[in-house]
């Protein structure tokens, strides 16, 4: 009778816990979606809100790079006007060096071979020199 009486406590344990799995599991997977779902719009509008800072940020930089380049014009329309409106050779070496150093600011700098004419400075204009003489060989 012991036995039988603890078999039956132990199958009822059993069936009452089957028909809790039953009900609670469903629902904890209902709950869980929802938890995962809520983490999925938390990260979302997270990444939403990086991005809306990251154009914030490009859009204020290139504000700032917009003045710059308006001051530097301004500059070179000052230079300009002190040198009389006329581009000289000294200006133009002036121009190519700067956009020398921006490009080796970029990362993107050519290969440049530089051959020293005139005091070690490059020629600029080379329609103005006289054409170089050919090299003749007398066999």
């Amino acid at each position: 009778m012991k036995n039988s009486k603890a078999l039956v406590i132990v199958f009822v344990a059993i069936a009452i816990l089957v028909v809790v799995l039953m009900v609670g599991l469903p629902v904890y997977n209902v709950w869980q979606q929802e938890m995962a779902g809520k983490a999925e719009m938390a990260k979302a509008e997270q990444n939403r809100k990086i991005l809306i800072e990251e154009a914030k940020a490009r859009l204020e930089a290139e504000k700032l790079n917009a003045q710059a380049e308006v001051e530097r014009a301004r500059g070179m329309a000052e230079a300009m006007k002190l040198e009389n409106g006329t581009l000289n050779t000294t200006y133009n070496q002036y121009l190519f060096i700067r956009t020398l150093e921006k490009l080796a600011d970029k990362g993107s700098l050519p290969q440049i071979i530089y051959m020293p004419a005139e005091g070690l400075v490059p020629v600029m204009d080379v329609s103005t020199k006289a054409p170089a003489k050919p090299i003749v060989v007398n066999d």
